[in-house]
């Protein structure tokens, strides 16, 4: 008997409103498109720009700056969405992925796992308390 996979909306929500509280001091100060803030972590420099910016939300995207020592599909490219009225940050785009459904049959033609969504997003979580707890501002805190 195969079961379905279903949502678990109330731990997706509290993954949401977690990574963005991870995110927030991570984000460059000001709020504008183009805005970047670099981090470097153990050996890897990481980067958060901000590619879109609203009233409401924010987009940035988060990803190795020195690509040439990993190959691309290991290299960790993320956009997430941050919506500020409601205080959640949600993976929108992982890798080659560019639109993530919250559910996938599987098996599919990209095997694709049925969650993918919340992995990529767990993913966030685990990537940003790592940067959290290992990374240091490559620009002046002042």
């Amino acid at each position: 008997m195969n079961k379905r996979y279903t949502v678990d909306l109330t731990s997706l929500m509290r993954l949401y409103e977690t990574n963005y509280a991870k995110l927030l001091p991570l984000l460059p100060r000001n709020d504008e498109v183009g805005d970047t803030q670099a981090y470097l972590v153990c050996d890897d420099a990481y980067q958060l720009k901000i590619i879109e910016s609203t009233r409401y939300t924010t987009v940035v995207t988060l990803g190795l700056v020195d690509i040439d020592r990993v190959a691309d599909y290991l290299a960790p490219l993320l956009t997430v969405r941050l919506y500020h009225d409601a205080k959640v940050a949600e993976v929108c785009a992982a890798q080659q992925i560019s639109r993530l459904k919250p559910i996938y049959d599987y098996p599919n033609l990209r095997m694709h796992q049925k969650n993918e969504k919340h992995q990529v997003n767990l993913f966030l979580g685990d990537w940003l308390k790592h940067c959290l707890r290992h990374g240091l501002s490559k620009q002046s805190v002042c």
